[in-house]
Formats: C-alpha cells, sequence, structure tokens
C-alpha cells in the first residue's frame, strides 16, 4: 500500500482522480490539496510515495511546486496531470515519473503508478530519456528504454518502439548516436542506429551484412562490420 497525493485546484477534476485512484487496490491514503502551498505544507509534515499534481494552480505552479519537493527530506515521485500538453518538455526535464494528459483514463493511470513503482525510491530513471513526439494533433512520450532502433530521415529521425510503431522527431541521427552510444545504441550504417540488446540475429560475413531486430532486417556497412561485430560480442558477455 502506498499513500500518494492529489493537487488540483478544480474540485471536480481532483474527485474524479481521488475517485480512480481508489479503484487501485495498492492506493493507500489518499491527501488532497486544492493550491500548491498547501500542498507543499502537507508534504512537509508527512512524506507520500507519489504526488499527482496539476500545473495551472493559485500560487505555486505544478512545476514549481515539484522543484520545491527537491528540498523534501522524502521528496515524492511526481506524476502531473494536466490539460496542458505545452508543458511536457518542461515536466519531464524535471524529471517526472509521468505526464497524464486529462481527462485521465483508469488504465492509464494504473501504468503511472506501475511506473513509479518499477522505477523504486525515487520514481524516476536517471538512464532513460524522454522524447515529446507529436502525433497528429496530440503530445506522445517515447521513452529511449523502448527504442530499440532508429531510421535517419535527413535531419529528422523515426524512433522504432517496442510494439512496432515509428515517431519521427526533428533530431539528426548523428545527435542520438552522440546521446546514446553510453546508453547501448550503435550506428550500423549512415541510415540506421539500433540498440545492441534488440538485436536478434547478425549476419555479418558475406557481401550482404545485416542485423536483425524481431522482423526486421537492417543492413550493415560494410565498414563498420568490425565494430558492429565487436560491439555485439561486448555486449553478449555483458549480459
Amino acid at each position: 500500500m502506498i499513500d500518494v497525493l492529489v493537487a488540483d485546484d478544480e474540485r471536480p477534476a481532483l474527485d474524479e482522480l481521488v475517485h480512480l485512484l481508489r479503484t487501485d487496490d495498492r492506493i493507500g491514503d489518499i491527501l488532497t490539496a486544492t493550491t500548491g502551498a498547501d500542498a507543499l505544507r502537507q508534504l512537509s509534515q508527512r512524506a507520500v510515495r507519489i504526488a499527482f499534481l496539476d500545473i495551472h494552480m493559485p500560487g505555486l505552479l505544478g512545476t514549481e511546486l515539484a522543484r520545491a519537493f527537491l528540498s523534501l527530506a522524502e521528496p515524492p515521485a511526481v506524476v502531473f496531470v494536466t490539460a496542458d500538453e505545452a508543458r511536457a518538455v518542461e515536466a519531464f526535464e524535471l524529471r517526472a515519473a509521468d505526464y497524464l494528459l486529462k481527462p485521465v483514463r483508469t488504465e492509464r493511470l494504473r501504468r503511472a503508478v506501475d511506473r513509479v513503482l518499477e522505477l523504486g525510491d525515487t520514481g524516476t530513471d536517471a538512464d532513460d530519456e524522454v522524447l515529446p513526439v507529436s502525433v497528429g494533433s496530440t503530445v506522445r512520450f517515447v521513452h529511449r528504454r523502448d527504442i530499440r532502433w532508429v531510421r535517419a530521415q535527413g535531419d529528422y529521425s523515426r524512433l522504432h518502439v517496442d510494439d512496432g510503431t515509428g515517431y519521427l522527431v526533428r533530431i539528426p541521427i548523428s545527435e542520438l548516436e552522440a546521446r546514446w552510444s553510453d546508453a547501448g545504441f550503435l550506428r550500423i550504417h549512415r541510415s540506421s542506429l539500433v540498440r545492441t540488446a534488440a538485436v536478434t540475429e547478425a549476419r555479418l560475413s558475406g557481401g550482404d551484412p545485416s542485423v536483425s531486430v524481431g522482423a526486421v532486417v537492417l543492413p550493415v556497412s560494410r565498414r563498420l562490420v568490425a565494430a558492429v561485430r565487436e560491439a555485439l560480442v561486448r555486449s553478449e558477455g555483458a549480459g
């Protein structure tokens, strides 16, 4: 059982989130606040595992409140619950555990709790990175740990995740290669970057070297074959 706090200045939204949380048998006591100052006061007196914060509240914004939590002896994991998609990047810069858009669905809320419990006491994964991506008129959040391979598309890159979906981001593949080289990603071709742990088969001999990521076969540049072979062997040994 974990105790949580819900902060939202709109009473119907607050009551609805409390109702949804009460359907999760992992949730214990639920503290509530309608201002950031009240939330901070309560958490200075009693620790909770997760703080579900609206962003736009009187006095302290939810993002300001999340920064203030860092001074607490036992800061909670932060999950933002808001209708404001535009603050997503700022939220993840604050190492938020998750970012839920209103109206909140029960299954999405449970996944947010799952994520905090998986990440342990801090509620964040220092080894992960989150990229906001636009899908039509909405924003989704892709975790680097879910990305299996990346395809270059000019100055953009398409991120291919576990379920086979591809998300386009305005980041060159060369930048992702530099940022993620220490996170298990390997450049295999001028147009491809793969997570070594996701490689299921490697054919590096003969005239058409390639690696497979599940059912997807990706060509390997001949000049990179030796480096790819070495990296895959090193990855297998580490595993």
